[in-house]
């Protein structure tokens, strides 16, 4: 005969205490669904800050809730829910907005906090549930040059980077700058990892061979003319570790710059050298970079989520270039280009052009388009590019070498150029992958351009959705306030009922518009009142009948409703169609609606 809920309710609440003395070592909770969990309860969620659990939550209830008023019931149900989640919550007063201030006791692991959090976004009578942050005075790296990086910083123009910081420093994730390679430097060495050589023209590469596994540098100088009859002598750029710099440059080491994602890792791979390079050395950099296979090339142990190109040519994007591009992305990698130094439509130049990039213009210090950055309706997003021909110090500064022609002492010094404002948005895409991994390319290219600001200043021609804001959109996609993570949603209409130990029921989504397949991380939020939801078997079916587990049936899972958010891989189902979101009771006395569902693409 089954146990009534009350009953299994303080069994499983003894259980989780148990659990957690003998598993005290071991991210163990035999009474939750793992995946689930997970999914509704980003880290951003269960941190005072960043690494550290938080100690105390702020309950909103809704206006209605007995809660919301009376601090007799926003006690009773702190407790409620602390037995619930096996922890020993204390309501401890009631905050000026209205909201619940409730301790979580002592030496909770994020995990613990994650439990109670849950506890709260299942109640339909809590309006909101959100750590009690811990805020510090916002001071900034003890860099010694980070004054001078303004496209940082500053109010007028800069990418708001340091807010971003706060949530998290791309740790965790691998940038991959498709470059000149990379030469020496202290500033940035501790985050680089193994990339490669990919020039296969040895006159290109001015190393002596072809390709290999060293993608250092060697220099690109050139003798006047040897490039193209016209052309003037040039030293070396060492732009790839000036790009480098840019995204994770070594911070708070008390010298030179800071870079965007400094927790992150660069793997420089090395297409480009002695007047440029072949579209052919960079589409296998790109198919490396992401996962995929090169012959001759042994694997890629070092999979890149973001690829930099601050590159490109004349030409619209040739089918070649898209499609290795194409394949990066559906392998999961977002991929940024610069949109070309020549004052001209981008359409016209490659790869900007191609599609499935997030396609980057320059701005000056002021926020207008920045003199030589190429502009039109291909282009995405502006980042900080500066300008440095009236003022030095209006530039990008960077990791750098002196030498003229091979490898000298290193050296910091500023650039302009589109090829500078991409790895802004590298450094970006890499923050907001670390702050939530199950971002796909296309909503790290919509949230960027959804939480971005309008340009300070003009662009005449068009530079996409305006300024890139780093704080703003790694917040959004984090879970905390303050964004938007963009995407197209489509949602329910009308709730369902759910009969008791029943058949099982079905409510229809119509998905219309989109293009392709769904994307390899469809976000399937669930808002569902039961009493008992272990009793419910969930699934999602695709519009051709393929189900997805979302949700089986557990004795141990006692808590009321299901309001959270599954991440489920649907790249191999057509987009367009009819969705459903299919439920069942499979136990006795408990009932219960499906309220709504939505997905997002």
């Amino acid at each position: 005969m089954r146990t009534s809920a009350s009953t299994r309710r303080k069994l499983i609440s003894v259980a989780a205490v148990s659990a957690a003395l003998f598993t005290a070592a071991t991210t163990v909770a035999v009474a939750q669904e793992p995946a689930p969990r997970e999914a509704a309860v980003p880290t951003a969620q269960t941190e005072a800050a960043p690494g550290a659990p938080a100690e105390r939550l702020i309950v909103g209830y809704k206006s209605g809730a007995a809660e919301a008023k009376s601090n007799k019931a926003a006690e009773s149900d702190a407790a409620a829910k602390g037995k619930e989640a096996g922890e020993d919550l204390d309501f401890q007063r009631r905050l000026g907005s209205g909201a619940a201030l409730v301790d979580l006791g002592e030496n909770l692991t994020k995990a613990d906090v994650a439990d109670v959090v849950a506890e709260y976004q299942a109640d339909p009578q809590v309006a909101y549930v959100v750590p009690d942050r811990l805020n510090k005075p916002l001071a900034t790296p003890n860099d010694t040059e980070f004054s001078k990086q303004w496209d940082l910083f500053e109010t007028t123009a800069g990418m708001n980077v340091p807010g971003a910081w706060d949530v998290t420093t791309g740790s965790g994730v691998t940038v991959a700058v498709i470059d000149t390679g990379y030469v020496a430097h202290s500033d940035l060495g501790a985050n680089i990892v193994a990339g490669y050589d990919f020039i296969s023209d040895a006159t290109v590469g001015n190393d002596g061979n072809g390709r290999d596994s060293n993608p250092a540098d060697p220099g690109d100088w050139t003798a006047a003319n040897e490039c193209a009859q016209g052309d003037p002598a040039s030293t070396s750029s060492w732009h790839g570790t000036h790009v480098a710099g840019t995204i994770a440059a070594v911070t708070n080491n008390s010298k030179g710059v800071a870079g965007i994602a400094y927790g992150a890792k660069v793997s420089p791979l090395r297409v480009l050298g002695k007047c440029g390079g072949f579209d052919s050395d960079i589409i296998d950099a790109i198919t490396w970079a992401s996962g995929g296979t090169v012959s001759g090339v042994p694997a890629n142990t070092n999979v890149a989520k973001v690829i930099n190109m601050s590159l490109g040519g004349g030409g619209a994007c040739s089918t070649a270039t898209q499609s290795a591009i194409n394949a990066a992305v559906n392998r999961g990698t977002t991929v940024v280009v610069a949109a070309g130094n020549s004052n001209a439509n981008a359409a016209n130049y490659s790869p900007a052009s191609c599609n499935n990039v997030i396609s980057v213009a320059a701005s000056d210090r002021q926020g207008n388009r920045s003199y030589y950055s190429n502009f039109g309706s291909v282009v995405d997003i502006a980042a900080p590019g500066g300008e440095t021909n009236s003022v030095t110090s209006n530039g990008i500064l960077s990791t750098l070498n002196s030498g003229a022609q091979g490898p000298s002492s290193e050296s910091y010094d500023y650039y302009q150029g589109t090829s500078m404002a991409a790895p802004h948005v590298a450094g970006l895409a890499a923050l907001m992958k670390s702050a939530n991994s199950s971002l796909t390319p296309a909503q790290i290219e919509s949230a960027i351009k959804t939480n971005s600001r309008a340009l300070p200043g003009t662009c005449s021609g068009g530079c996409g959705a305006g300024l890139a804001d780093a704080a703003k959109t790694v917040q959004a996609v984090s879970g905390s306030s303050g964004g938007s993570t963009g995407g197209t949603t489509f949602t329910s209409s009308g709730a369902v009922s759910i009969p008791d130990n029943g058949s099982a029921v079905e409510s229809s989504i119509a998905v219309s518009g989109r293009s392709g397949n769904a994307p390899s991380a469809l976000q399937v939020g669930v808002d569902i009142t039961h009493t008992y939801r272990g009793d419910l078997v969930i699934d999602l079916v695709a519009p051709d009948g393929s189900t997805y587990r979302l949700k089986s049936a557990s004795s141990s899972d006692s808590a009321d409703n299901v309001s959270t958010t599954y991440t489920v891989n649907a790249s191999s189902e057509t987009a367009n169609g009819t969705w459903k979101l299919r439920v069942q009771d499979t136990a006795a006395q408990d009932t219960g609606t499906i309220n709504s569902w939505k997905l997002t693409f």
